[in-house]
């Protein structure tokens, strides 16, 4: 077997990947407990399938692979770092906002959660489940939330989108972190100007920001409102009138739904032939935020090693070191790997081949799961 990156325990991985990404399938990729830790990946581009070209152009250095083209605005538009699509200027340069939201039943439903380019999804305490909702869109929004707390391994991937983070109040476990990234907290004075408490839901889950008191609390606060000009974005897409299919990517499975594994909402993601999304289910039904259901065009099982704070309930989320993850995409998945760009720059994904995927163009949805829960992923074929 090809030797590859690899900077997590080959054992416990072999196990995820057989009873994970390739779940019911003849088509499995066990890792090599051989495998070196050392040797960094050569980067170049996923080999994809597209169904439909939008030129006769091949790009000089990846030859049929397809590449994400330089940001140029055309037309008071741009492209977006969160979905690679063509966005209104206005907000496409502008650096997004990445809010924390509950996902309590008590919560639901999440307001502003249609409007996210790219969600995040990780575990916290107790089995329950909280978003990082990054937003680029967003300023007619008259309420966004509720509004929950931080905790460490968010700042962490609200810092890999240069986004300013919007939450309420951190956990003591968090607190120090919050120093690394720009962010809008409800227990500090910008507090009152930046969040509100509605009547229709109890606390705590009734702390919601807007639009408007979002941009009056940066401006209050001073942070820039521009990315930084060391900035290149974070994912690679492909090109307009293209579309990653994996047809012919190694270990492809099919992935008709996606069960992540989470104990208490139990969601569930169920692919549309039709327009090719991932329509979302938890608790036994639709995921709905304020805006209908929830629909995602690429699906990221991003496994972390992870631990308890001390005695605590506190989650320990290792989100630095190197391991492993399935990329779900137009029915299909892929084993992957993934490494990031020093303590705060961008997490990258990489096929078994070293080559880092392309994402189609769309909303994103990343699930954090904890590497010894990895065995609990399932990809279920077309019925």
């Amino acid at each position: 077997m090809k030797r590859v990156w690899f900077g997590f325990a080959g054992v416990m991985l072999s196990a995820a990947f057989l009873s994970g990404c390739s779940k019911k399938y003849e088509k499995v990729w066990v890792p090599d407990q051989s495998m070196e830790t050392s040797q960094a990946p050569e980067t170049k581009e996923i080999k994809i399938s597209s169904s439909e070209t939008a030129d006769e152009e091949t790009d000089a250095n990846t030859g049929e692979y397809y590449t994400f083209e330089e940001r140029t605005e055309k037309d008071g538009m741009i492209r977006s770092y969160l979905t690679g699509e063509m966005v209104d200027s206005a907000y496409g340069n502008r650096r997004p906002v990445a809010v924390m939201m509950s996902n309590d039943k008590e919560a639901l439903p999440q307001y502003g959660i249609n409007r996210a380019g790219v969600v995040y999804e990780a575990p916290a305490e107790g089995g329950m489940n909280r978003y990082m909702a990054i937003l680029e869109n967003y300023d007619d929004l008259d309420r966004i939330g509720s509004v929950r707390s931080c905790r460490t391994y968010y700042t962490y991937f609200a810092r890999e989108f240069d986004a300013i983070y919007a939450h309420y109040g951190q956990s003591t476990f968090a607190k120090p972190y919050l120093a690394n990234v720009d962010n809008i907290n409800g227990l500090d004075g910008i507090g009152t100007v930046a969040y509100f408490r509605t009547k229709d839901r109890k606390a705590p889950h009734n702390a919601y920001t807007s639009g408007d008191r979002l941009n009056k609390s940066i401006l209050q606060l001073g942070y820039s409102q521009s990315y930084a000009p060391s900035y290149r974005g974070h994912y690679r897409f492909a090109k307009d009138g293209t579309m990653v299919t994996l047809e012919d990517a190694n270990s492809v499975v099919d992935a008709y739904k996606v069960y992540p594994g989470y104990v208490l909402n139990k969601p569930w993601f169920e692919y549309h032939e039709e327009d090719g999304l991932y329509y979302r289910f938890q608790y036994g039904a639709p995921h709905k935020g304020n805006e209908g259901q929830i629909k995602v065009k690429n699906i990221i099982l991003q496994y972390c090693p992870s631990a308890h704070y001390a005695t605590t309930d506190y989650l320990n989320i290792n989100v630095q070191d190197d391991s492993y993850g399935c990329y779900v995409t137009e029915g299909r998945s892929i084993p992957i790997k993934w490494s990031k760009d020093g303590e705060f720059g961008p997490t990258h994904y990489y096929d078994m081949e070293n080559n880092e995927i392309i994402l189609n163009q769309g909303k994103t949805w990343v699930c954090i799961i904890s590497a010894q829960d990895s065995p609990n992923v399932k990809l279920y074929g077309k019925e």
